[in-house]
Parts: C-alpha cells; structure tokens; sequence
C-alpha cells in the first residue's frame, strides 16, 4: 500500500507535468488565414469568370456576324467591369462582417 505522504507528492508532480504539458501544447489551429485566402481566391475567380465570359460572348458575336475585333473587345471590357464590381462587393461584404465581429468583441 502507497504512504499517503507518496501520494501526496505524487498528486503534486501530475500536476506540474499538466501545467507544463499546457504551457508547451501546441496553440489550436485557427482557420483565419486559410479564409482570407479563400477570400482572394474568390475575388481572383470572380474577376476571371467575368473575363472569361466577356470574351466568349464578344468572340461568339464576332464569328456570328464577322466583325472580329469589335464586340469582343467591347465584351472583354463590359466583362472587367462586371468582374471588378462583383469584387468590390465582395470586399464591402468581408468589411461588414470585419465590423460586426469588432463591435460584437467590444460589447464583451
């Protein structure tokens, strides 16, 4: 049978082994980064997309009517702008959801 005293010391070592253990775990792995990137990736995609169909568009209606420089010039342009203003929507939705998270942690 264990002395109580022993037990006692024993008790008192677990519990520095936990608290070391606990100083030295490891941080917990926050998804905050991998967000934002998903975010630029989104924002790159949306810009490219409307580049993308922008120019089929304008390079369908140029094969169809034989003007080849005109309209898919015209569409790749429409296409930017489109794809710039899906971004800036983009990046005004993650700064409301910026705001909001700040104003919820300052009411705490």
């Amino acid at each position: 049978m264990a002395d109580p005293l022993d037990q006692e010391r024993l008790k008192a070592l677990e519990e520095k082994i936990a608290a070391v253990k606990k100083a030295n775990a490891p941080k917990p792995h926050t998804e905050e980064h991998y967000s934002q990137a998903n975010m630029a990736w989104r924002m790159v995609i949306e810009l490219v997309s409307g580049l993308g169909i922008g120019f089929g568009i304008g390079y369908g209606l140029d094969v169809l009517f034989g003007t080849i420089p005109l309209f898919l010039v015209l569409f790749v342009m429409l296409g930017l702008a489109a794809g710039v203003k899906v971004m800036l929507r983009t990046a005004k939705e993650l700064q409301s959801e910026k705001e909001a998270e700040t104003s919820a942690d300052d009411k705490r």
